[in-house]
């Protein structure tokens, strides 16, 4: 067996638990070895009954003290008591009528779960259980990997045991000295360590040696990239007999002070002979289009046509509106290409952009297909471009240009970074900052209520619907789930047309609609015939109807400040005063806290830099992210060690690839996008 053995050849896998392990994006042995627990079970640090606090999630060495009994109907039971010498609790597992053999008065276990207190005293339901024997040690650390539909904890478990000899062949990419400068674990005993460790200090050596590997790893990707764009020729513009003056004259509002420095440091760009590589970054409503239509009518009037990429065919479909009514009084022609158009639209669409009768082109990932050409792509503009991934704004990149001269590139986010942060995880591009909101931006009022505040907050929706205007509720599951008690978008809508709101047309989103489902909801939104809109965070990017004054988030507390603050966004966008609700019973204590700074501010960046302390850059970028921070073990929370790395990744790139080429073949690796990873917390 080595790293490249196919899954279903590795001892206790077999051909139908490999499909399995595929969902998790796992293939090979290799991807096993490297397949990293999200989490641990602290089962060695055992508590007293007396010091356990209600909902602690916990270890208790307890002797079973009463008769186990058993009952119940469909739902089987087994019940008893077990204590140490300060107390005891309740224990009761579930549909599990085999565990009578196991329990009996006087046998000692380790119970490892959430401990509650009930009306009965403190209780445990279905917690793991360990049998205390004589002479047998328990496992102190218990590591907690990503599952999916087919696997368990133990068939991972017993799978990575079979594959973790392979780590002992791992390379190492930094030499001995610096690791010895750094303090950091060989890779192989750091892989070692984190998959088996016997303490929370293992597991904090094993993540650090990691993370720092990985963070150099990636700080010399960027390098890699940067080099290879400052060594191209770029498309070079001239402001002469561009007539840009006309474009800013043209638009009914003014420019505000950021806009205007970033127009003016993305034109620049733009005049010279190397390509452009700019992230163009505002909170909600800063005014980022207004700057790529700018840059976009830039090209244009220099002879050159813009791509311009958005994650979704509706935000896409947004985007190509609002240039084409900035745009088309001089004569700038705007095409919209989704994957929603039909056969005959496309190759229409197609040839117009080959033989150059459209000068700015908007879409999805339809724009890298290989049916699209381009008669002279001068300009490349990615929206949201955290969803992209480093290659598919390559390709469309390489789609561009003539010849050997490439096209500037222009990423935009509307997700608030904290500078500091900006700099290190963008450090293959320049930054520029919105960081004002154009006047008349309303801001919007937000409460914090509990479900008791439900039915008046319907009928606040009521008035403003009876008002004209339209309200959004957004849930965070898609459907209903057995195991959780937070609201879904199928459900919700179904409860609303019978109940509160039966008499108005309501519509539902959610990400698994396909794409014209999904455009048919929104365009009847947009167009008011739908007055309430339930939806999961589908919603949370770009999407603009000015009519929408409501916005209701069912469950805030399992969202990030950022994506609270994004779902914000989607309201006060028109004349009339809006409002957000963010419901909750759970809001208490250090998540009370958190959510209440979305009722004190509405500036996006002060809301990331309290997300990203709180949450970690894990939760802060989103899980399924796509872009560049899809580390394994790094998180770029910890300021400290990623200051070092990038230092450190100075240093040893200006060494060059000769003297560190396990370190430059890695780097290249994860550029070109074959790095897979998981996260751990």
């Amino acid at each position: 067996m080595d790293f490249k053995t196919p899954l279903q050849y590795v001892k206790g896998i077999g051909e139908a638990r490999s499909k399995c392990f595929a969902k998790l994006g796992l293939y090979t042995a290799g991807d096993l070895v490297s397949f990293y627990p999200r989490t641990y079970q602290y089962r060695g640090e055992n508590k007293k009954v007396s010091d356990v606090i209600d909902g602690e999630v916990c270890s208790l060495l307890l002797t079973v003290d009463s008769p186990v009994k058993s009952g119940g109907g469909k739902v089987q039971y087994i019940k008893f008591t077990a204590g140490d010498d300060t107390g005891t609790v309740n224990i009761t597992f579930f549909n599990q009528k085999w565990l009578l053999k196991v329990f009996s008065q006087g046998r000692a276990f380790r119970f490892y779960g959430k401990v509650t207190f009930g009306f009965y005293g403190k209780e445990m339901v279905s917690p793991e259980v360990e049998p205390v024997l004589h002479g047998k040690k328990l496992k102190d650390v218990i590591p907690v990997y990503p599952l999916t539909k087919g696997l368990t904890q133990k068939t991972v478990c017993s799978a990575v045991n079979n594959v973790l000899p392979l780590s002992e062949d791992m390379q190492d990419v930094l030499p001995e000295d610096i690791r010895k400068k750094y303090a950091l674990l060989s890779v192989k005993d750091a892989v070692k360590l984190i998959h088996a460790p016997n303490s929370r200090d293992d597991v904090a050596k094993a993540r650090r040696s990691l993370a720092f590997e990985e963070l150099i790893v990636f700080q010399t990707a960027l390098r890699i990239s940067r080099r290879g764009v400052s060594s191209s020729k770029g498309i070079k513009m001239t402001f002469k007999n561009s007539g840009v003056k006309s474009f800013f004259e043209s638009l009914p509002y003014s420019l505000t002070s950021a806009q205007e420095r970033s127009v003016k440091e993305i034109l620049s760009d733009m005049c010279k002979d190397t390509p452009m590589t700019r992230l163009l970054q505002g909170d909600v409503g800063s005014g980022k289009t207004a700057v790529a239509a700018a840059a976009v009518y830039f090209a244009a009037k220099n002879g050159y046509q813009s791509a311009f990429m958005a994650p979704t065919e509706i935000l896409a479909a947004q985007h190509a509106k609002t240039l084409d009514k900035m745009l088309s009084s001089f004569g700038i022609r705007v095409g919209l290409l989704t994957g929603g158009l039909t056969k005959k639209q496309k190759t229409v669409l197609q040839e117009s952009i080959k033989n150059g009768a459209v000068d700015v082109i908007v879409g999805t990932n339809a724009l890298i297909q290989d049916a699209v050409e381009y008669q002279a792509l001068g300009l490349v503009i990615t929206d949201e471009q955290h969803r992209f991934g480093v290659m598919q704004r390559a390709r469309l990149t390489e789609k561009g240009g003539i010849g050997d001269i490439k096209p500037h590139m222009l990423v935009m986010s509307a997700t608030p970074i904290p500078r500091t942060l900006s700099l290190i995880v963008y450090g293959d591009l320049d930054i520029s900052v919105l960081d004002e909101l154009p006047p008349g931006r309303q801001k919007v009022d937000t409460y914090l209520v509990g479900s008791e505040m439900r039915e008046r907050v319907f009928r606040m929706i009521r008035s403003r619907i009876d008002e004209g205007n339209q309200a959004y509720i957004i849930c965070p599951l898609v459907e209903e789930n057995e195991e959780s008690s937070k609201q879904s978008a199928e459900g919700y809508a179904e409860a609303l047309r019978r109940g509160n709101f039966s008499d108005i047309n309501i519509g539902m989103l959610h990400g698994r609609m396909s794409p014209v489902e999904k455009d048919e909801v929104m365009r009847g939104f947009s167009k008011g015939d739908i007055k309430i809109l339930v939806s999961t965070t589908v919603v949370e990017v770009g999407v603009d109807v000015p009519n929408a004054t409501v916005i209701l988030i069912e469950n805030a507390e399992c969202f990030g400040l950022s994506q609270l603050h994004q779902l914000r966004g989607r309201v006060g966008r028109g004349k009339d005063k809006s409002m957000c609700v963010l419901l909750s019973d759970h809001a208490h204590g250090k998540t009370e806290s958190r959510l209440k700074i979305m009722c004190e501010t509405n500036d996006g960046f002060k809301i990331a830099s309290a997300d990203l302390e709180q949450r970690g850059p894990g939760d802060f970028f989103g899980e399924k992210q796509s872009g560049e921070l899809v580390f394994r073990v790094a998180s770029a929370a910890d300021m400290n060690m990623l200051e070092e790395a990038k230092k450190l990744s100075e240093e040893l790139f200006a060494g060059g690839q000769a003297k560190y080429p396990e370190l430059f073949a890695k780097a290249k690796g994860f550029a070109s996008g074959n790095e897979r990873g998981n996260k751990i917390s």
